[in-house]
C-alpha cells in the first residue's frame, strides 16, 4: 500500500519535531535515551522526506517541512521549556505568522509541478 506523499510529509514533520525536541533533552549528546531518539527521529525523518520528493517538488516539500516545524517547534518549547516571549512580542508573533503564511501561499499558488 501506497502512502500519500503529504502524510509522509506529515510524519517526516512530526519526526523532525520530536528529534529537536530531544536533542536538547540529550545535553549534547551526554544523555543516552534522548540522544537516541535524536539520531532515529532524524533519520525516520529523512527517509519520510526522500520519499516525499518522489512525488513533490523540493521547493513545496521544504517550505511546508521546515516552515511548519518551526512553528511546531516554538510551540513545544512554549509548552514544554517553558520557553514563553515575552508578551507581548510582537515581532516573535509576526515572524511565525509570516511563516506560515509563505507557506500557505507557496502552497496554494506556486505553479510548480511534480515529477
Amino acid at each position: 500500500m501506497r502512502s500519500s506523499p503529504w502524510v509522509l510529509l506529515a510524519i517526516a514533520i512530526v519526526a523532525e519535531v520530536i528529534a529537536t525536541s530531544a536533542l536538547r533533552a540529550s545535553n549534547g549528546f551526554s544523555r543516552l535515551v534522548p540522544s537516541a531518539v535524536v539520531v532515529v527521529g532524524y533519520g525516520v525523518s529523512f527517509y519520510c522526506l526522500s520519499l516525499t520528493l518522489k512525488s513533490l517538488p523540493v521547493g513545496i516539500v521544504y517550505a511546508v517541512w521546515s516552515g511548519v516545524g518551526i512553528v511546531l517547534i516554538t510551540l513545544v518549547a512554549m509548552l514544554f521549556f517553558k520557553q514563553v516571549p515575552d508578551l507581548p512580542d510582537l515581532p516573535a508573533l509576526l515572524g511565525l505568522g509570516l511563516i506560515v503564511a509563505g507557506v500557505l501561499v507557496l502552497n496554494l499558488f506556486s505553479k510548480m509541478q511534480a515529477h
